[in-house]
């Protein structure tokens, strides 16, 4: 076979000859939020921890604070005796007044007047209380800023109206007021340090609220009764100039009165009456003289025949006798005329008596007719009398209208005065009574007592607060590092985000793990002390023989991994050239390269190890002498390169460094991308099976774009847990050719104690301590001293 000829087998993507992970349904996954929570545990307990540190700190240094309340109801009926008609309450009306009873409790003024009963402004717990110390704080401000500012003198009398002013407002800070439920009861608390003195301010602002009620209503009473005084005189004057101008009106103008009328309109109504009565006197009397006078009329023989009076007409017992006696000898003449005949003598002097009586009868009528006459003459008289005075009673009530007019209105507002005098008089009365009503609208119900325990700072409540929010806080904060998660924790990672296969993880050397009093594992399989660690500045001989002398480890398992898949994706070629990259800068790369490129030499194959990372050689600064010639002097034409080869007398691996000082003097892209790397690299296919090449990171510089070309395959380097994801995603879907050429990815620099954690219960890093029986049959500690 032609050892010669460059290697053309390209490796596929992974994510091209695999199906893609199960993309997610939507919803939560539990198994992740769940190893999340557990992964973040220590983290979130240590913050739980700390706030219940700092819980405890304020407890400590805290002062207590004592609560004392008081209860105050607000009852209209205790003055419901006191009140004639009590006003109706409904709920709106009870808000607003239980509102305004709060407002009035937590009011300066009320404030003022507890001050001065208690003698508060000469406490010095009130006016110099325990402060925190932000408070502290802003006095040494206050004071450092009052240093320079010059004010004026302060006398005695507004030094104490100072400290009144401000023992008022910190009672006021203290205090608390509130409604209880919905019932008329005011719950009054205040908060101090001193048991004693939050009782007795407590009692103090309950009698001061009483107090300040009957206050309330004395001065609210004695303010309306000299209000109503003032209007009593007022009206009084008021009342009686009006009647005065009444009556003053009435005289000038003759609108005399009698039995509540003027005397006009009375005089008036009798003379109507009267003309009523005159005017039925003169029917009476006429109809009487006309019956009368028609019967005189018909002539003496007819006037005797027609002579019918009533017996009501006046006295007419002249005329009813002599009508008797005309017909009483009327009869005994046609009785003697029937019996003795009409010439008897009887007969004919009973008819002249007859005649007599006739004409007697004739004579009263006429009398009679005649004083009809008269009496309806004087009816007539006195009609027309009365309807003369009536006509110049009436011309003087038209033209006294506008004076009645004006009289009924002078007499209105005598009235309305009289009676707005009576009402404010019977208020000025109501008032003086109940500015002696010494009852108030409210009585306490509920004594302060001495409280025998703070109830500020409570312990339980401010440790469990605090827990809670050490909780909340290391939780908000291990979300945070949940979300700014973006780096590879799983093979499944390299999967989902590269499309590359892992070849699995490289544990974290030089880290001290600490666990009291017991033995452990270390990363590569060895038994160690709890207090020893892997030394960082180990020889190179050391760092590079580590799957060598321990070959049952985890550590030199991944490398076997990594050479298996490169036999099985190379195959088909004598030589391979293997490249070594990684993204960034410090992820160990080069401690990768030295034992993969051991491993395959201690499997028999002849195996080079170039440190092509010219502008960070890490291999060439591990070796120790420093090298003088090596790859930069080799492609420069100053040296040839089997002359810059070290090997290694146990592992037989030949390693080509950067080169001497001299190699900081060339662009590393130019000689990596020279016809001279490609002859050294031609070269170096015809004479070993393997060339491993250490190349730079990918990001910062284009040594390894420029030596893509040459190389076989590609082992990428990932750190775990720092290496961005995006940053490797975009770095290789922008280089398709390095892409193309990755075989897969190691993640190095792996926390194995932290691995678990951040995988599915289901996942196999959680299964990892399991493989222990395969890992422990050969210890790191029978060949460290060989290796040293």
């Amino acid at each position: 076979m032609n050892r010669t000829a460059p290697m053309k087998q390209r490796s596929v993507p992974l994510s091209s000859i695999m199906p893609s992970e199960e993309q997610s349904d939507g919803f939560i996954d539990l198994d992740r939020l769940v190893a999340a929570v557990f992964r973040r545990a220590r983290l979130v307990t240590a913050f739980v921890v700390l706030f219940i540190a700092l819980g405890a700190a304020y407890l400590l240094f805290a002062t207590p604070y004592y609560t004392s309340m008081t209860q105050i109801l607000l009852d209209e009926n205790l003055s419901k005796y006191a009140e004639e008609e009590p006003v109706p309450v409904n709920s709106q009306m009870l808000d607003t007044q239980i509102a305004s009873a709060v407002e009035i409790l937590k009011s300066g003024e009320l404030a003022l007047r507890v001050v001065d009963k208690l003698k508060l402004s000469e406490n010095e717990t009130i006016l110099n209380p325990p402060r925190s110390p932000v408070d502290v704080v802003k006095e040494w401000l206050k004071t450092a800023t009052g240093l320079f500012a010059g004010g004026p003198e302060v006398t005695e009398a507004a030094a104490r109206n100072g400290r009144r002013q401000k023992a008022a407002a910190i009672i006021q800070q203290s205090l608390a007021v509130e409604r209880v439920s919905r019932s008329s009861v005011v719950a009054v608390a205040f908060r101090s340090s001193d048991p004693v003195l939050a009782a007795t301010i407590a009692r103090g602002y309950a009698s001061a609220y009483l107090t300040d009620q009957l206050n309330a209503n004395f001065e609210a009473t004695e303010r309306a009764s000299v209000w109503l005084q003032e209007r009593l005189t007022d009206l009084q004057q008021r009342s009686q100039a009006a009647a005065l101008e009444v009556a003053y009106y009435r005289a000038e103008n003759g609108l005399t009165a009698a039995r509540g009328e003027l005397m006009s309109e009375q005089q008036m109504a009798d003379l109507n009456s009267q003309l009523i009565v005159a005017q039925a006197d003169t029917a009476s009397a006429s109809a009487r003289y006309n019956q009368y006078k028609s019967i005189v009329d018909q002539g003496p023989e007819n006037a005797v025949k027609n002579a019918t009076i009533s017996s009501k007409e006046g006295d007419n017992s002249v005329i009813r006798d002599l009508r008797t006696r005309y017909l009483t000898v009327g009869k005994r003449e046609r009785e003697v005329s029937d019996n003795f005949g009409a010439d008897h003598p009887q007969a004919v002097s009973l008819r002249t008596e007859q005649e007599d009586v006739a004409r007697q009868i004739y004579q009263e009528l006429q009398q009679l007719t005649a004083s009809y006459k008269n009496e309806y003459e004087v009816a007539q008289s006195r009609e027309a009398s009365l309807r003369k005075s009536i006509q110049g009673i009436a011309g003087k009530t038209s033209d006294s209208s506008e004076q009645l007019v004006q009289l009924r209105e002078l007499e209105q507002k005598a009235a309305a005065l009289k009676t707005l005098y009576e009402s404010y008089l019977g208020r000025y009365e109501q008032a003086t009574q109940q500015q002696t009503f010494p009852i108030a609208k409210a009585r306490v119900i509920s004594e302060a007592g001495v409280p025998v325990s703070p109830s500020s700072p409570k312990k339980t409540m401010t440790l469990a607060l605090s827990a809670v929010l050490g909780l909340m806080v290391g939780g908000a904060y291990a979300a945070f590092l949940e979300f700014r998660e973006r780096t590879f924790r799983l093979e499944g990672d390299v999967r989902s985000i590269l499309g590359h296969r892992s070849f699995g993880y490289v544990p974290l050397l030089g880290t001290r793990i600490k666990k009291k009093a017991q033995l452990v594992h270390a990363h590569f399989g060895s038994v160690k002390r709890a207090d020893e660690a892997v030394d960082n500045t180990m020889p190179f001989q050391r760092l590079s023989r580590i799957v060598v002398d321990a070959p049952r480890s985890t550590f030199a398992e991944t490398f076997r991994n990594a050479k298996l898949a490169c036999d099985q994706m190379l195959a088909g070629s004598e030589s391979r050239v293997i490249a070594i990259a990684s993204a960034l800068p410090d992820e160990g790369k080069s401690i990768i390269a030295a034992n993969f490129a051991a491993l395959l030499a201690a499997s028999g194959k002849r195996t080079l190890l170039i440190d092509a990372d010219i502008r960070k050689p890490g291999l060439t600064q591990m070796i120790t002498p420093a090298p003088r010639t090596g790859l930069v002097e080799t492609l420069t034409g100053e040296a040839t390169w089997p002359a810059g080869i070290k090997v290694d007398q146990r592992t037989k691996l030949a390693i080509l460094p950067a080169g001497g000082a001299s190699h900081q003097r060339h662009q590393s892209n130019e000689l990596l991308a020279s016809p001279g790397m490609a002859n050294l690299i031609e070269n170096a296919r015809n004479a070993f099976d393997y060339v491993v090449v250490d190349l730079a990171a990918l990001a910062p510089v284009v040594d390894a774009k420029a030596f893509a070309p040459l190389a076989d395959g590609i082992l990428f380097v990932v750190e775990w847990g720092r290496t961005p994801s995006r940053l490797v995603r975009d770095l290789l879907n922008s280089e398709p050719l390095i892409n193309s050429k990755v075989l897969g990815v190691i993640l190095n620099k792996t926390d194995m104690n932290e691995l678990g954690k951040y995988s599915d219960f289901d996942g196999a890093e959680k299964y990892r301590h399991r493989y222990g029986k395969y890992y422990i049959e050969n210890s790191f500690t029978d060949n460290q001293n060989t290796a040293a």
